[in-house]
């Protein structure tokens, strides 16, 4: 995932990993290891994944209030507190901070140069300046990135492909998310191979999305592209209302966003991404330094497209399209 993503963020994914606890064999006699959770979002977004964390947790022997101990911290959105909430983790001395967000991965990077931090679902990590290679990271910081130039090429060419006529796409993005910037890049320059023009339509709050989706039907696109991000993630059911009001086909890249209305997404799954965290928490604590763990990338991508969604669009999606998709909701 690309983007904004900060797959993005999205985002909103690892909050879960950290519900639960580390290996019991990893543990010193007597010593509780303590994990701290850092996220630009609140903690009722991450109700779904949490269970998924904590699955694959017990998979690996590891049990909250047993073997392992979990302090999260919550920004609730508001960017602003991530440095403070950050530093009370470092005071409390946790052994490992696992982050939600390029804004937090930040955050806890100028926070701490020595507490190992595993990021989840990272943009652009290198150009981030947060690790200095995929396969040696170098510092304190590892985990999993979803960037993959490719992606944003993919996504532009499913959209085409599903609405032939379409030549002028909105791309759906916020500034301030770091991830957004390269992804916009990104399909920017896989955009005319494709014979297609973007429209760039920034939204930095949930109270500009009707004015981003009136720009984009002023704007003449025959569709439009979401960068995921927290404002984006978290206000994905007003994001499919709006393009349903407006008769606007989209593509996303987590399958939240169809679920809620979207009419596509292709990209990682957020909870395959969760299941893999831990993995890196257990190494950690088995004494594994983060600057010589690889950061991953998603391997497997999911495709799924609404037909309801479609329905109410009064869009015909061609077989060629249906037999490549991962699941179609009916």
């Amino acid at each position: 995932m690309r983007n904004g993503a900060t797959p993005v963020f999205i985002v909103v994914l690892a909050l879960s990993i950290l519900a639960v606890p580390p290996a019991a064999e990893a543990q010193q006699p007597g010593k509780v290891p303590r994990i701290g959770v850092l996220s630009t979002l609140s903690s009722s977004f991450a109700v779904p994944y949490i269970e998924a964390g904590r699955q694959a947790l017990r998979d690996l022997g590891y049990i909250e209030g047993q073997n392992i101990a979990v302090e999260y911290r919550f920004a609730e959105g508001r960017n602003e507190r991530l440095a403070d909430l950050a530093m009370d983790l470092v005071r409390l001395r946790v052994d490992i901070i696992v982050v939600v967000g390029d804004r937090a991965v930040q955050a806890a990077k100028e926070a701490t140069s020595t507490i190992p931090i595993v990021m989840v679902s990272a943009g652009d990590p290198i150009a981030d300046g947060f690790v200095s290679s995929l396969a040696r990271p170098g510092g304190n910081i590892t985990g999993l990135s979803s960037l993959l130039p490719e992606l944003n090429a993919k996504m532009l060419g499913l959209l085409k492909e599903a609405v032939p006529k379409a030549s002028r796409l909105a791309v759906l993005w916020n500034p301030k998310s770091s991830g957004g910037h390269h992804g916009l890049k990104a399909m920017q320059a896989a955009a005319p191979a494709l014979g297609l023009a973007l429209q760039s339509v920034e939204v930095q709050a949930p109270e500009e999305l009707e004015r981003a989706f009136s720009s984009m039907t002023s704007g003449n696109a025959d569709g439009f592209v979401v960068l995921t991000d927290p404002v984006t993630f978290r206000n994905r059911e007003e994001i499919g209302a709006l393009a349903a009001k407006h008769r606007l086909p989209g593509i996303c890249e987590v399958r939240e966003f169809v679920n809620s209305g979207c009419l596509m997404s292709y990209g990682p799954s957020l909870i395959g991404m969760i299941r893999r965290a831990p993995i890196f928490i257990e190494k950690i604590l088995k004494g594994a330094k983060p600057a010589d763990l690889p950061v991953e990338q998603p391997t497997r991508f999911e495709f799924v497209i609404n037909l309801k969604t479609a329905k109410v669009l009064g869009l015909r999606i061609p077989q060629v399209v249906l037999l490549q998709a991962d699941e179609v909701i009916q």
